[in-house]
């Protein structure tokens, strides 16, 4: 297995370096961009790929979720000038979606092994992993549902904990949309100005019906 492990990172060094030789200039660009972590910036970047800016800000925004920095919310926002309020945020909810669930998987294939030999000589760690297995849906979904909670350290929790990928999965795609709807329209309305608070409300409104929901079901019985 820690054969297995050299050649996946030393495979995911190579991507990058391929990408390179392909396009010198793109790496150093899109790195610079993510220092600066300026949305209108972002927004005029992502613009300048014409037609394709919509696949670009796909796949800029998975990356940047799958590495955990910058915050996406400097994304989602983006998103939300250049393609509209809903559709921004669609896009931005599927594309954070698949880049945490990139990620979960990554870390739990590096250094979930490590973190169980760990659990097992710990009564505590290993109650809360069990736990995690059992009630880790809900807990994931509720914290996925918080604006602002960094997606990195999520990501850790949950690819170090007993969560199925599954799970972790649905309660990604489920708490972002709150989550990355509160995000990106607050970021919205204070750079285009003015704003409709009742988007906020909703969005508070239908996070709040989809716990109440996840708490009803899991209590009779059912598994998402």
């Amino acid at each position: 297995m820690k054969a297995v492990k050299i050649v996946a990172a030393v495979l995911i060094v190579l991507l990058f370096v391929v990408i390179h030789l392909i396009a010198p200039d793109f790496l150093p660009e899109i790195i610079d961009l993510l220092l600066h972590g300026d949305i209108k910036e972002t927004a005029e970047y992502i613009k300048s790929y014409g037609s394709m800016a919509v696949v670009f800000s796909f796949l800029l925004t998975l990356f940047v979720n799958a590495l955990g920095f910058p915050p996406a919310v400097i994304f989602s926002t983006a998103n939300t000038l250049i393609f509209g309020i809903f559709w921004g945020i669609t896009l931005s909810v599927v594309a954070e979606t698949i880049g945490v669930t990139i990620s979960f998987l990554l870390l739990r294939f590096f250094f979930r092994d490590t973190a169980r030999k760990l659990i097992v000589k710990n009564k505590f760690l290993n109650s809360i992993d069990h736990y995690s297995s059992e009630k880790g849906f809900i807990v994931m979904l509720i914290a996925r549902m918080v604006p602002y909670i960094p997606s990195a350290l999520l990501n850790a929790v949950g690819a170090l904990s007993a969560l199925s990928l599954r799970d972790y999965f649905l309660a990604a795609l489920i708490g972002k949309f709150p989550s990355t709807g509160i995000e990106a329209i607050i970021g919205h309305d204070m750079i285009v100005g003015g704003g409709d608070y009742t988007r906020i409300v909703v969005v508070v409104v239908l996070a709040v019906i989809l716990i109440l929901f996840a708490l009803w079901y899991e209590k009779r019985g059912h598994k998402f």
